[in-house]
């Protein structure tokens, strides 16, 4: 929703960079300037000025154009570094109510790098530059970026941690050009004043370049002016975060000899009086530190001396232990081994007496051969046959029925299982035909007797008696014949025609379903061949008169400037009568031919 009571000279620059071209509209938004000049610093007419600039989009246009490459247009770089001067105060002091996270989360981060950038054009233009009216003049146009950087750091706090983390202020930062390395020393300088607290929350990586190109300017060079500055930023860096000087002593170990002897007497002692100091107050400390662990280190030191020779004290004590549990161990392998061969000679010795029972057996078997007489030998040797064969059929039938048993079980058990399923199963059925029985209401009827026959006769001629028929006409029938017939050709024509309308519907619908799936299946434009673009193209002229209206009408609509079409002044146009007369193809949905 944009603004009402809008300023006409806002109105009027919004309208001309629309409609100027692309290296036309940098000096175009230089006339900001007048505008904000116009108006009071800080007061209510000046922030419903910047929201007006902010609602039309010529903020937007500032962060955008910034990027252009000046060097061939009018003006040149100065007009870069008034479009950054202008950039920070429109946003400064701007409060957005409507869609803040698109001006906080999305201008302001964008409005940052894009500032930075120009800086690093500016400063990679002036150390290429050779004459000197155009090296002053391009260092005044950097000097003007950082200032503009800087004031826009100290309406928005929260964007010093984007500064820091940018690609581009690690570029601007390593540099031997010794101005413009000063200019961006002294803008992080400003940086920590606007917040304290800014190093805490960038990367690790970020903190170490920064302090890396630091230390590396005060041992690279001999120029004053780059050591007063880079040592005023360490100071700020020191005496800002107590906990970054014991990594400035840990990280840079020359550092404190590298003050004391290449920048005494340079211009600038109390300040390096000042960092030297805290670096010895804390290298003091640190060997306060490392006297108490050393200190520390003694203590466990004679602690574990003391424990090593109470454990070599207890040491033959558990040798001692050692070889009595030695010793039982083996007494038991050697009791287990002694177990094992009386086993195996308690073994051998019934195997034996087995083997000599059985020659004992033999031997009688013989002797009583011997005493048997000789008439009677086969039939004692038959009786012995006898005995063997009815053992091995005993043992046989035995197994054998075990079996069987076995078997019997496996289908006792699944003759059971099915017994149990077939009953249920019928009283399922059952169950079922008797709920079909209870809720069927017709029943056939009994057959009636012949004197029910009579009495039932009787009651009907008694009524027929009492309630005679009317009598009607041959002409009334007909007439009621004719009717009948009449009302049966209507809702025969009635349902004739309702049966051709559904049929209709149905054809509209079928219709409609092709429509959408031709819809949804068609390909893209980049893959849209010529056989496709036959499927979607119609012989009618109507349809293609409109279609070729409606895309002329949006193409109008899209090349109208932005201020124009939020009004209701976009209205569709006729259809000219020569387009209803000419034949050509047109968009096509579906499969449709009526014309």
């Amino acid at each position: 929703m944009k603004p009402t009571d809008v300023d006409s000279r806002i109105l009027a620059l919004a309208a001309q960079v629309t409609e100027s071209f692309d290296q036309d509209v940098p000096v175009l938004l230089l006339k900001i300037k007048g505008i904000l000049s116009s108006t009071s610093l800080g007061g209510k007419e000046s922030q419903k000025i910047k929201k007006d600039l902010y609602y039309y989009d010529l903020v937007q246009y500032c962060v955008v154009v910034l990027k252009q490459d000046y060097s061939r247009l009018c003006g040149g770089w100065a007009t870069a570094a008034q479009l950054a001067e202008i950039l920070s105060q429109c946003c400064v002091g701007l409060e957005v109510k409507e869609n803040p996270e698109e001006f906080y989360n999305k201008l302001l981060p964008s409005a940052v790098d894009n500032l930075l950038f120009l800086g690093r054009r500016l400063q990679a233009r002036f150390i290429r530059a050779i004459k000197d009216e155009e090296k002053s003049e391009l260092l005044r146009c950097f000097q003007t970026v950082t200032d503009a950087i800087c004031w826009l750091l100290g309406g928005h706090v929260q964007l010093t941690v984007c500064v820091l983390q940018s690609n581009h202020f690690l570029q601007l930062l390593i540099t031997d050009d010794v101005k413009t390395a000063t200019a961006v020393m002294s803008m992080l300088q400003n940086i920590l004043r606007v917040n304290s607290s800014v190093l805490l929350h960038v990367d690790e990586k970020i903190l170490h370049s920064v302090l890396d190109e630091l230390v590396y300017k005060l041992s690279s060079t001999t120029n004053p002016v780059t050591g007063n500055a880079a040592t005023k930023l360490l100071l700020s860096v020191a005496e800002s975060y107590p906990q970054l000087v014991e990594l400035l002593i840990t990280r840079y170990k020359g550092l404190r000899t590298l003050l004391s002897k290449q920048w005494t007497g340079k211009g600038f002692d109390r300040s390096l009086g000042q960092l030297l100091d805290l670096l010895y107050s804390e290298s003091s400390r640190k060997g306060e530190k490392q006297r108490l662990h050393q200190a520390a280190s003694l203590i466990q030191a004679v602690w574990r001396g003391f424990q090593t020779r109470k454990r070599l004290k207890m040491l033959p004590k558990a040798v001692t232990a050692l070889q009595r549990s030695f010793r039982i161990k083996r007494e038991q392998a050697l009791e287990h081994l002694k177990r094992q061969k009386e086993d195996e000679t308690l073994r051998q010795q019934l195997k034996l007496q087995r083997q000599r029972a059985m020659r004992l057996f033999h031997e009688r078997q013989l002797t009583l051969l011997e005493v048997v007489h000789a008439g009677q030998l086969d039939r004692h040797i038959q009786e012995i046959e006898e005995k063997a064969a009815l053992t091995i059929q005993r043992h046989w039938r035995g197994y054998r029925a075990r079996r069987n048993l076995h078997q019997q079980r496996e289908s006792l058990k699944q003759y059971k299982a099915a017994v149990i399923i077939q009953r249920a199963a019928h009283k399922f059925l059952e169950k079922c035909h008797r709920k079909r029985q209870a809720l069927s209401p017709w029943k056939e009827p009994k057959e009636f007797t012949s004197a029910q026959k009579l009495a039932l006769q009787q009651r009907v001629d008694d009524y027929i008696r009492l309630h005679p028929a009317s009598q009607m006409s041959e002409e009334m029938s007909k007439e009621l014949h004719l009717q009948a017939q009449e009302k049966l050709a209507q809702y025969l024509l009635r349902s004739s025609l309702d049966c051709r309308a559904d049929q209709r519907r149905e054809a509209l619908l079928a219709q409609i379903n092709t429509d959408v799936e031709l819809l949804m299946s068609a390909p893209s434009l980049i893959d849209a061949t010529e056989k496709d673009l036959e499927v979607f193209m119609s012989r009618s002229v109507p349809v293609a008169c409109k279609a070729r209206q409606s895309h002329n009408t949006m193409l109008k609509y899209a090349r109208w400037p932005w201020w124009k079409k939020p009004g209701d002044e976009f209205m569709d146009d006729m259809i000219p009568d020569d387009d209803l007369n000419t034949e050509f193809g047109a968009l096509f949905i579906g499969g449709s031919k009526s014309s």
